[in-house]
């Protein structure tokens, strides 16, 4: 099955759960700190410039975005976290949102995780990710700015990323960089291969 990314479409901003779609469509669902290049890894997958909004000011996206592609599947875009000036009432906001959203089981079909490549992961990309586990659903893990990586420090990174997560072994680590599209294939490979598994 072949997945036509260019015909994709901005479909709702949810702020609570009755805006959640409950349609039979697979779910993709998005997540990643504030300043980790999600929307930038959602445009380099699906070949658009600026389709998934590059927010100057992060921490300014506190809506689930859904985008619908190909009629096929839901994007699932969860609003940025861990960005330090948004009031506590926002991120109290955020979390009963994330919650509400994770609580249904019925939504996500497969997660995708996006961390910096360059660093340990934080304690809220650990939230976020035990916010995955908790799906029981599977998911994947994008390690975005790889092109900032020298060649020797890929595999150690990566490793790094998946002790400090504790990923078990059937959770993929892809390399990526929104930059360069290194990784693309494989992700909408992953993504392809889940499709065709949920027909």
């Amino acid at each position: 099955m072949g997945l036509n990314t260019q015909k994709a479409e901005f479909i709702r901003s949810a702020a609570g759960p009755r805006d959640f779609p409950r349609d039979p469509l697979p779910q993709v669902a998005f997540a990643g700190r504030s300043n980790v290049g999600k929307s930038s890894v959602i445009n380099r997958l699906l070949n658009r410039k600026n389709f998934a909004r590059v927010g100057a000011a992060p921490g300014k996206t506190v809506h689930i975005n859904y985008f619908r592609i190909d009629e096929k599947l839901y994007l699932v875009d969860l609003p940025g976290y861990g960005y330090a000036r948004v009031s506590q009432a926002e991120k109290a906001r955020w979390a009963g949102l994330i919650q509400s959203w994770f609580d249904d089981r019925s939504l996500m079909s497969l997660g995708v995780l996006i961390i910096d490549a360059r660093h340990r992961p934080t304690a809220d990309d650990k939230v976020m990710c035990d916010y995955f586990k908790s799906t029981l659903r599977p998911f994947a893990v994008v390690a975005n700015k790889l092109d900032k990586l020298k060649k020797s420090e890929i595999e150690p990174n990566l490793a790094l990323i998946r002790e400090t997560l504790e990923l078990s072994d059937d959770v993929k680590v892809i390399p990526f960089s929104a930059e360069k599209g290194d990784g693309r294939e494989e992700l909408l490979g992953l993504i392809l291969d889940h499709l065709e598994g949920t027909v």
